[in-house]
């Protein structure tokens, strides 16, 4: 008898931490309830995550070594049984899935099936002796009881440890290093957005190095708590990440990084953006406390709420240029703020865009979990051309200001700008209607060639402004 353990093992993914973040995702709430559980005990508390948290056993992660391992088990004549300290309805539903195991057992909502408990019941259960794939060290009691054990992916430390055991041993290595995919799951590239901090002191000239430093701590604080609110979208995005083409490959829901590391993680990098915060004074902390509990209602909710999520998008991008202003002390310009809110009111309509001519292409009638069908592809499409010209309608008018003559000794060149802007929104909603954007419009930005140039003309063109 081959008995193999559920999570880390047969899945690269962990049903408790699955469980509570399906069950967040569905209603924040859920926190109540689940609070309560764990008075009960881990059991408890698993059963009442299975109830509140419904995952779907045909979406998750499954460890293709390790099915192989069991096609190969059962070819050569062996039995095989699936033990997992998750509740014993999960264990079934997955069983029953993989279709690769003579009998399943869980947790009952009472004792909780792991560690030594574990090991007593399979000692009572298989008398005749068993071989026990596990991969972590709560499994070490159980390998004790073996008489075979198979190893999936542990540490030297515990692989030692089992090779010291009397009994017949054999490791699994299926999975690489965590360092690339915790990386990307922090979505560094995202922080490219965060450099509209820098445009407060860029639109004033104002470019000593205090005024510098301050924008760099601010450009700092924001990345760190974008990251932590990307964890947390990415951690309650995983049921939708893994119906999606694309976003199937992102490390939560791949199952290349642990669920476990990115709960951790996301109130750690908050807690060290704050704390770089601080050194901003009160006031800038407020914009980011604002922004964390923005992007944390669009997390759970605003996402989904049609129209909504691209207000809130263009609003979070406005907020990156305020933040500039708070942490700078520069004033802002009237002018700046509602030439933001158009410009990237046009860039949110045109992610929403991408996403459902993508959906419409793989013969799906609305985009994941959003509120948009397909059939609302032209209407988001018209969003996203006239909200970016009207952005250039207020940057023309702001030229005509007296702020800006103040500023550049001519403005002809800047014109110019007005130009390359309405080139670059016609040409990126074009690539989008066509299927071509397969990313954030700002990320796709800073890769494609023509938006390069086209930001490096805008540079020219405003230094031409200066200089002439």
């Amino acid at each position: 008898m081959l008995v193999v353990d559920l999570d880390g093992t047969l899945i690269r993914t962990d049903m408790l931490y699955e469980t509570f973040w399906a069950a967040l995702s569905k209603r924040w709430l859920n926190v109540v309830p689940v609070l309560g559980a764990l008075q009960g005990g881990r059991a408890a508390l698993k059963r009442r995550l299975e109830g509140l948290g419904a995952v779907d056993a045909a979406a998750l992660p499954y460890n293709d070594d390790v099915l192989a391992y069991l096609r190969r088990w059962r070819e050569a004549g062996g039995r095989t049984a699936l033990v997992s300290a998750s509740d014993q309805r999960l264990v079934e539903r997955i069983a029953a899935h993989v279709g690769l195991f003579d009998e399943a057992h869980g947790s009952d909502g009472t004792t909780n099936l792991k560690g030594p408990e574990k090991a007593r019941f399979l000692a009572e259960r298989f008398p005749e002796g068993f071989a026990y794939m596990g991969d972590a060290d709560a499994d070490y009691t159980v390998w004790e009881k073996a008489t075979r054990a198979v190893t999936v992916d542990v540490a030297p430390a515990l692989r030692a440890r089992v090779d010291a055991l009397t009994v017949a041993s054999e490791h699994l290595t299926t999975r690489g290093s965590l360092v690339r995919p915790l990386i990307k799951a922090m979505r560094p590239h995202q922080w490219l957005k965060n450099v509209l901090v820098f445009l407060p002191l860029l639109a004033a000239h104002q470019l000593d190095l205090v005024t510098i430093g301050q924008a760099l701590l601010a450009f700092a604080a924001y990345s760190l708590i974008a990251s932590s609110v990307y964890l947390l979208n990415d951690l309650l995005d995983l049921a939708s990440d893994r119906s999606h083409p694309r976003k199937r490959a992102r490390p939560f829901a791949s199952g290349a990084l642990p669920l476990s590391w990115g709960t951790a993680l996301a109130p750690g990098l908050l807690a060290a953006g704050v704390l770089v915060s601080l050194f901003l004074g009160l006031e800038f902390l407020g914009v980011m406390a604002f922004y964390y509990a923005v992007t944390t209602a669009y997390s759970f909710n605003l996402k989904r709420r049609l129209v909504v999520d691209i207000c809130t998008l263009a609003g979070l991008y406005t907020l990156r240029i305020i933040a500039g202003g708070v942490a700078t002390g520069i004033p802002l310009s009237v002018w700046l703020l509602a030439f933001s809110i158009f410009f990237f009111f046009a860039l949110a309509a045109m992610k929403r865009q991408a996403e459902l001519v993508s959906g419409a292409a793989a013969g799906e009638e609305k985009a994941h979990g959003r509120g948009y069908r397909v059939e609302d592809t032209p209407l988001v499409a018209n969003m996203a051309v006239s909200s970016g010209y009207v952005s250039v309608l207020v940057m023309a008018l702001y030229l005509n200001s007296g702020t800006v003559r103040e500023l550049y000794d001519q403005t002809a060149p800047l014109w110019g700008i007005c130009l390359v802007l309405l080139y670059w929104i016609s040409r990126m909603v074009m690539i989008t209607h066509r299927g071509w954007m397969h990313d954030d419009p700002v990320v796709f930005a800073a890769r494609d060639r023509n938006s390069i140039l086209c930001g490096v003309l805008i540079f020219v063109l405003a230094v031409a402004g200066i200089v002439m």
